[in-house]
């Protein structure tokens, strides 16, 4: 498999790759980079609620795509390096940080050599939205936030609910699609001829190779590394318009629509490294 792995995950980056310059373009609003930019925070209100206090901190911010986030967690007082495996998106966020007046770090590497890229212990592992399920090892990542923390160090996760994402609307209705978990030598595979942010530029890399992990496999993977979970909360809304049939009343949080039977649409959770 590992011969296929590498293709698979080629493919992703130079999908990544296109989609972090249109991303960092921002034409269609939808990261909020202007606002970001004019010194308004831009994180979701999940997180922006449920975060610790960071002034001070050490934060490790992987796969920070361009920066936006990480820069976030710079004006909250952090000391901040993101890493992400598109060299497109790195650059992009050193961009950003500079025109933002803002000092980070930004690494660009492979997620599973992210103890040999970063030096130095965090106080907090920083991990949101579309991130894990490009990521065929969750046990392997599970390391990899422990490692990165020190004693005592928290994770914060935030992430689409697997069971939603295991689904996809079909006439209006939403219908189990894919394998929940996802096979690790059979990846969830897609074509998509546009990035998700509105802007209507065609993709040239347009295949996605994906793996679902159960709130089960992600929990296990924590526990077996050495983390304690500290909550765990599931939200009724997700922050991007996953399925045409969602609804938003603030243009930035998408939920099952009233008549319809709810359930969460993403989830988040803390955990804490042992001694």
């Amino acid at each position: 498999m590992s011969g296929n792995l590498e293709s698979w995950l080629a493919a992703n980056r130079a999908n990544w790759d296109e989609r972090a310059a249109i991303h960092r373009r921002d034409s269609s609003g939808f990261y909020q980079v202007a606002r970001f930019l004019a010194g308004e925070e831009t994180l979701n209100a999940i997180e922006a609620r449920e975060l610790p206090e960071l002034r001070g901190k050490r934060v490790v911010h992987l796969q920070c795509h361009f920066g936006l986030d990480s820069l976030n967690l710079v004006r909250r007082g952090a000391q901040v390096t993101g890493l992400d495996f598109s060299p497109v998106a790195v650059s992009a966020a050193r961009s950003l940080a500079a025109e933002a007046g803002l000092s980070a770090d930004f690494v660009q590497g492979d997620l599973y050599k992210a103890p040999e890229l970063i030096a130095g212990q965090a106080d907090l592992v920083y991990v949101t939205w579309g991130a894990i399920n490009w990521l065929p090892d969750i046990a392997g990542w599970a390391r990899v936030v422990a490692a990165l923390l020190k004693p005592g160090g928290q994770l914060y996760l935030a992430e689409a609910h697997p069971n939603s994402m295991a689904m996809e609307e079909v006439e209006g209705r939403l219908t189990p699609t894919w394998d929940l978990p996802t096979p690790p030598d059979k990846p969830l595979t897609t074509e998509e001829p546009n990035t998700y942010n509105g802007d209507p530029t065609l993709l040239e890399n347009v295949r996605n190779y994906e793996w679902l992990h159960s709130l089960s496999q992600v929990l296990a993977a924590l526990q077996a590394a050495g983390m304690r979970l500290d909550w765990l909360h599931e939200h009724p809304v997700v922050v991007w318009q996953q399925f045409p049939l969602l609804v938003s009343e603030d243009g930035c949080h998408f939920r099952l629509p009233d008549h319809w039977p709810q359930m969460p649409l993403s989830y988040s959770l803390s955990a804490t490294k042992g001694a």
